[in-house]
């Protein structure tokens, strides 16, 4: 099996609704996704002889995902008041609504499935929320 493992970092803040502790704060972190994908054969003739996929490519698809998150207020959507919201976005903030907690957890998930979308033959997400921190999603054998 051949894997090959693209990363890239973002910082961003967030925080965890209904939380009792220090993360339900709007706090930051300096995120770092790792994406692998995964091949049993390598392409064989052509400018990709060789390689699974073009490194360049991968390269580039998860620093946008990456950097789409950059500098922003990462919000679960439902969990800020309209006003609040109104008012951070009204003085120039830049937010972005998910539709799940924003936990490491879910972020990895999340860019399993978005790579995967891409047509892109996942084997592991990595997200670390701190250096020392991380949370990996890989699908099961079974799905």
């Amino acid at each position: 099996m051949y894997i090959l493992k693209a990363e890239h970092s973002f910082d961003s803040a967030h925080f965890l609704s209904n939380y009792e502790g220090k993360c339900g704060n709007i706090h930051g972190h300096r995120w770092k996704v790792e994406i692998e994908v995964q091949s049993e054969t390598l392409v064989k003739g052509g400018q990709l002889d060789g390689m699974v996929i073009d490194f360049g490519d991968l390269k580039k698809d998860v620093k946008s995902m990456a950097d789409y998150y950059d500098h922003a207020l990462i919000i679960e959507k439902d969990t800020m008041r309209e006003e609040t919201l109104s008012c951070i976005t009204k003085d120039g903030f830049k937010t972005i609504k998910v539709n799940f907690r924003p936990t490491a957890e879910n972020f990895a998930a999340f860019f399993f499935n978005t790579m995967k979308d891409k047509g892109y033959n996942i084997k592991r997400a990595t997200v670390y929320e701190t250096p020392t921190n991380s949370a990996v999603y890989e699908e099961s054998e079974a799905n």
